[in-house]
């Protein structure tokens, strides 16, 4: 997978191409809301040309209620009609239940199959409004406008949508690309420094999976990163779109095994996840920073990488204040979250590991290894 351009990224408006042909889309990197409605409207006159679309269903939550009802007021000034719903913070959030919500206030605001969902704030509501959207009349357009540095980075790019079922994450989902994401960096400004942490969890994973250049050049900028230096800031967000672009476009539909390599600490992140119970002690980033690190020692195990590699891997989440283990999560529990991962095929584990940094690979670990790996990440400290 070719690398990112550094070119041009600190500019400002920035916008990354997502090529999938006929659902093409734009990834517009900026600082505020203005020129959203336009942009909106473009984006789904581009989809569908000629066809009228009025009612917007503009899904949030309380942390960013002010930013949708404004986020609405753009959409009204092109022509739409929305209808702000707001759903509650968290990841119980993410789930049939709330999806059952929305798909009634949508019902209630006699949305046709030219409706449109606005995803507004983070990984969870862009999910769900996403798998919302997906299912609803077979399918209308959604409009992501990420407000965290996670959602900019990854979630809200690449059409992955869904809900969780208890114990098992995003189980339930489809493929459903945007037709827009509008990513404002400025939101950043006051997101808490813990979803921040987070979002940089999927930032160093793109480097570690695809782009070395990317990786040592945020070695050496990540604690301007943590100061919310926003020149930096829209190069990291518009350098992972960039990233992720490349990857979707190449295997939109994980039918080509090319979009595996996103799935880098994620086998064992989600079981962390899930076996948390998604109350929230280990986000979804921290998950996916502890489980970055015990991948990379899974490699180092069977010769991919040397133990230099290794520790360069888990110290840049520890420098930008990401766990790299789960102390006080059962092992066994942890475990077996790891054996039913929904990657798995025909009963074998599947990890994505890295080779070096800048490239990984996707193979199999047998269950002796993910139990002692599972026990030393959930035991240290302990000892």
């Amino acid at each position: 997978m070719p690398s990112a351009s550094a070119e041009n990224e600190g500019a400002e408006p920035s916008t990354v191409r997502v090529e999938l042909g006929q659902r093409s889309y734009d990834v517009r990197v900026t600082s505020g809301i203005a020129g959203l409605g336009a942009f909106a409207g473009t984006a789904l006159e581009a989809r569908s040309p000629g066809r009228s679309r009025r009612a917007a269903l503009v899904v949030g939550d309380a942390h960013v209620e002010s930013i949708a009802r404004a986020v609405a007021e753009e959409l009204r000034g092109a022509g739409l009609e929305p209808r702000v719903t707001l759903i509650a913070p968290g990841e119980e959030s993410k789930s049939l239940n709330t999806s059952r919500t929305l798909f009634e206030a949508l019902v209630e605001a006699r949305a046709d199959r030219h409706a449109c969902v606005c995803a507004v704030g983070g990984g969870v509501v862009g999910d769900v409004a996403g798998f919302v959207a997906a299912t609803y009349a077979r399918g209308i357009a959604l409009l992501m406008v990420p407000t965290t540095l996670l959602a900019q980075v990854d979630s809200a790019v690449g059409g992955k949508v869904g809900v969780n079922l208890p114990g098992a994450k995003n189980i339930i989902g489809a493929f459903h690309q945007p037709v827009g994401v509008w990513s404002d960096v400025g939101a950043l400004r006051t997101l808490p420094d813990r979803e921040l942490r987070c979002g940089l969890a999927e930032v160093i994973k793109y480097g570690v999976i695809l782009d070395r250049e990317f990786f040592e050049m945020l070695e050496s900028d990540v604690e301007s990163l943590l100061a919310r230096d926003e020149t930096k800031l829209r190069a990291v967000v518009a350098r992972s779109c960039r990233l992720k672009a490349d990857v979707v476009s190449a295997d939109e539909r994980e039918q080509t095994g090319l979009r595996a390599v996103l799935n880098f600490g994620h086998t064992i992140g989600h079981a962390i996840e899930a076996v948390d119970g998604y109350r929230g002690r280990f986000r979804h980033g921290e998950a996916v920073a502890a489980g970055m690190a015990a991948e990379a020692r899974l490699a180092t195990r069977r010769g991919w990488i040397d133990e230099a590699t290794e520790r360069r891997i888990a110290q840049l989440p520890a420098r930008a204040g990401l766990p790299t283990t789960v102390p006080g999560l059962d092992p066994d529990a942890l475990t077996r979250a790891v054996r039913i991962d929904k990657k798995n095929r025909d009963g074998r584990v599947r990890f994505v590991l890295p080779r070096e940094i800048g490239h990984v690979d996707e193979t199999d670990v047998d269950d002796d290894a993910i139990a002692q790996i599972c026990h030393e990440i959930t035991l240290a400290g302990h000892e």
